[in-house]
C-alpha cells in the first residue's frame, strides 16, 4: 500500500537560504497541514491540534512525495515520526529520471497539459508561511482553507503524474537512497575561512567596480549593466565582433568573455578593453556567493552542509547536479598552500601578491579547501582517469574502438598517441607543445566536434591555430581514431530509423533506441533507460522538449532542442559514465562528495578505493578503468 503525502509548513527560517535540513530542524518550523491518501483513496488532510491518524503511524510500506527529502525530514524532526529512509519514493526524482522537469507544476506544462502557470501556491506560501513585518504569522481561516485545498490538489496531481510515468527501477530507487544517505551525512565546512573569504570578496568587488569606472571614464559603473556589452562592442575589431555574435545577437556571456580574453591581437582587443572584460569576468565569477552560501547552509551545531546533491538532476543523462553548495561549479584550481592562505585570511592579512596576483584568484583557489574532514579523519579523494575518453570508444563496440581502448590497457598517454599520429613522430619524441595539442584534440573532438569546437577548446588551453591548420589537426585526430566517425553515423541512423519505425528497436554499438510514438527512448548497457521527451522527426532532424529550458511567460509550447549525432554521443557517454559512478557509490560508505568523475570519502580507516573504482561492473566487461587516489586534509584538486 502506497502513502501519498504532501506538507505545507511555516518557519522563521528561510527555506531558500538555509536549506531543507536546517529548515526542518529549526525549532520554529511548524506544520500547517498534511494532505495524504492511501493508494487510490480520497485525499484527506490532517492539521495540528488533531491526533495524527494511527494508520499513518503504523504504515510500513512506501511513502511517495514530490521532493521527498522535505517530507521525510518534516516527519523525522518536526512530527517525530521515525519512518525509514528506504520507505521514501521521490516523484520529482521519478520525473527527472524520465527526462522531465523536477517541479510538480512544471511537469504539467512540460506535457502541454496546460502552459499556464498557477502562481496561487506561491502567493499562499508568502501569505501564511512567512512571518509578516511585525514578526508574527498571519492567521486567516479563509486563506487556510485555500491552503488545504491547494495541498490536497498537489497530492492528486502527484499521484496522477507518478502513475503516468515510467516508475523508477529497483536499482534507480536504491541509488536514490544512496544519494540521500550522502545528503544526510553532509560535508564539513571551514566556516571561519568562508566568512573571512566573504570579507575579502566584498573588498574585491568594490575594487573591481572602481577600476571599471576608471577605465571607461565613468561610462560603465557596473559590469552587470547592459551598457557593458555595447561599450565593448564599440571598441573591438571585426574578428572579436564575430566571437561576440551568438545566435544572431551580440553577447558578453562567460564563453564569449573567455574567447575574447584569449585573443592576443591588440588591434582586436585593446588592452583597456581586455582589462574591463577581465573585471567583468572576475565579478560575474566572484566566489563571494559561493562562500556566503557555504556559511549560510552550514549547520549551527556541527558546521556540516547537507542536501548538496540532486539525484538525476541532469535529466538528459541522469547525472547528479548540486544544490546550495554548488560543488559541481567549483573551479578545479586550488591554492598551492591552502593552510597558509587560510591562516592569512582568518587573521585579515594581505593575501596578494603573496598568494596570487588578485584577491579573486586567491579566493577561487580556496573554494575546494574550504571543505574539510572532521577532526581525526581525512579525505580519500579519487577520480577516474579519462573516463569519457574510455567509455566513448567502448560504447562503439567495434574493432577500431578496441584499438583505442588498447591505448589505455597498455597505459599509454592518449594525448601523446594523438600527437604522434598528428605530427607523424614517434611516441617517445612527442614534445610538450605537441602533447598539449593532443590533449585539446581528445577533449574537444570525441563528440563529433569540428574546427569550431577544437578552436574554442584550444583557446582555453592556450593553443591557437589558423582555420586551415585547425582543420588538418581535426582530420588527423579522426584518422587516428577510425572508430569515431562511423559510430556517430551509426547513432544518427539508429535514432532516425527508430523515429520512422515506432515500436521497433535499433542499435548503435552498445546502445539501443526505440520510439514509442511519444518519447524517443535509449537503453544503456547497464539496463538503465533515458529518453528525449515528446520527440518529433522534422525536416531538419529530430527535435525534443528540453526539460532544463524554461518557457517564456506567454509560451504555448515547451522549448525544443535538436538532437544530432554529437549530442547523442555525448549524452550516452556521460550517462554510461554516471552508471559507473553509481555502481561504485553502492559499494562505499562515508562518501561526502561526488562530482561527475570524482568521489570523496571522509574516513579514519584504510580503504581500497582504487580497486573499487578500477573494477568495472559486470555489464561493462572489457572496459579498462583506472583511478587516481589521494589522501587530503582539505578538499583539493
Amino acid at each position: 500500500m502506497i502513502l501519498w503525502i504532501d506538507f505545507e509548513t511555516r518557519s522563521r527560517v528561510d527555506l531558500g537560504s538555509k536549506g531543507v535540513y536546517n529548515y526542518a530542524q529549526d525549532m520554529s518550523t511548524e506544520v500547517l497541514c498534511m494532505s495524504y491518501a492511501f493508494d487510490d483513496d480520497e485525499v484527506q488532510t490532517w492539521v495540528p491540534g488533531q491526533p495524527i491518524p494511527e494508520r499513518i503511524y503504523a504504515h510500513k510500506g512506501p511513502i511517495y512525495a514530490h521532493n521527498a527529502a522535505f517530507e521525510r525530514l518534516i516527519f523525522w524532526y518536526v512530527l517525530q515520526v521515525p519512518f525509514r529512509l528506504e520507505q521514501f519514493y521521490c516523484t520529482a526524482t521519478q520525473a527527472r529520471a524520465n527526462c522531465a522537469p523536477g517541479g510538480l507544476e512544471d511537469v504539467g506544462r512540460f506535457a502541454s497539459v496546460s502552459m499556464k502557470k498557477d502562481h496561487r501556491g506561491a502567493q499562499l506560501i508568502r501569505l501564511l508561511s512567512i512571518p509578516q513585518a511585525d514578526g508574527n504569522f498571519r492567521e486567516d481561516a479563509g486563506l487556510m482553507a485555500e491552503m488545504i485545498q491547494y495541498c490536497e490538489t498537489d497530492v492528486k496531481a502527484m499521484r496522477e503524474l507518478s502513475k503516468a510515468m515510467r516508475p523508477l527501477s529497483a536499482e534507480e530507487l536504491a541509488d536514490y537512497h544512496v544519494n540521500e544517505r550522502i545528503n544526510d551525512r553532509g560535508v564539513l565546512v571551514d566556516v571561519p575561512l568562508a566568512k573571512a573569504a566573504m570579507r575579502y570578496a566584498h573588498d574585491e568587488l568594490v575594487e573591481i567596480e572602481e577600476r571599471v569606472a576608471e577605465l571607461t571614464d565613468g561610462e560603465i559603473t557596473s559590469v552587470r549593466s547592459p551598457k557593458m556589452r555595447e561599450w565593448v562592442l564599440a571598441r573591438v575589431g571585426d574578428e572579436a565582433k564575430k566571437l561576440m555574435l551568438v545566435k544572431d545577437k551580440y553577447s558578453i556571456d562567460k564563453t564569449v568573455r573567455a574567447n575574447l580574453l584569449a585573443m592576443e591581437n591588440p588591434d582586436e582587443i585593446p588592452s583597456a578593453v581586455a582589462e574591463v572584460i577581465q573585471c567583468a569576468d572576475d565579478l560575474w565569477a566572484s566566489s563571494v556567493a559561493k562562500f556566503s552560501r557555504m556559511a549560510d547552509l552550514a549547520d549551527d551545531e556541527d558546521c556540516r552542509v547537507r542536501g548538496a546533491f540532486v539525484f538525476a538532476g541532469g535529466a538528459a543523462t541522469g547525472r547528479a547536479s548540486s544544490y546550495g553548495l554548488q560543488v559541481h561549479n567549483f573551479t578545479r584550481k586550488c591554492a598551492k598552500e591552502p593552510d597558509a592562505v587560510r591562516q592569512s585570511m582568518v587573521r585579515g592579512h594581505n593575501i596578494v601578491p603573496a598568494y596570487g596576483k588578485r584577491v579573486t584568484d586567491v579566493l577561487r583557489g580556496m573554494l575546494r579547501p574550504a571543505l574539510i574532514p572532521a577532526k581525526g579523519k581525512h579525505f580519500v579523494v579519487a577520480d577516474w582517469s579519462a573516463i569519457e575518453g574510455r567509455v566513448n570508444p567502448w560504447l562503439a563496440a567495434s574493432a577500431f574502438g578496441e584499438a583505442k581502448l588498447d591505448v589505455f590497457r597498455r597505459k599509454l598517454d592518449p594525448y601523446k598517441v594523438n600527437a604522434a599520429a598528428t605530427y607523424s613522430v614517434a611516441y617517445e619524441e612527442v614534445t610538450g607543445e605537441q602533447r598539449q595539442v593532443g590533449k585539446v584534440q581528445e577533449l574537444a573532438l570525441g563528440f563529433a566536434g569540428g574546427v569550431g569546437a577544437f578552436a574554442a577548446m584550444g583557446r582555453a588551453y592556450g593553443v591557437h591555430f589558423e582555420e586551415a591548420q585547425a582543420r588538418r589537426i581535426v582530420d588527423a585526430w579522426r584518422r587516428a581514431n577510425p572508430w569515431a566517425v562511423p559510430f556517430w553515423q551509426d547513432l544518427d541512423e539508429a535514432y532516425t530509423r527508430a523515429m520512422r519505425n515506432p515500436g521497433h528497436e535499433f542499435s548503435a554499438g552498445r546502445v539501443a533506441y526505440l520510439f514509442d510514438g511519444q518519447h524517443l527512448w535509449y537503453a544503456l548497457p547497464s539496463g538503465r533507460v533515458l529518453c528525449y521527451p515528446y520527440a518529433r522527426l522534422e525536416s531538419d532532424g529530430v527535435t525534443y522538449a528540453k526539460a532544463s529550458w524554461k518557457p517564456a511567460a506567454d509560451a504555448t509550447e515547451w522549448p525544443r532542442a535538436r538532437l544530432w549525432k554529437g549530442l547523442a554521443c555525448e549524452n550516452i557517454t556521460q550517462a554510461a559514465a554516471n552508471d559507473i559512478l553509481r555502481h561504485a557509490l553502492r559499494q562505499l560508505d562515508d562518501v561526502v562528495l561526488h562530482v561527475h568523475d570524482e568521489i570523496v570519502i571522509e574516513t579514519d580507516q584504510p580503504i581500497d578505493l582504487e580497486r573499487i573504482m578500477s573494477t568495472p561492473p559486470a555489464w561493462a566487461e572489457g572496459l579498462p578503468l583506472a583511478a587516481e587516489v589521494q589522501t587530503m586534509t582539505r578538499y583539493g584538486k
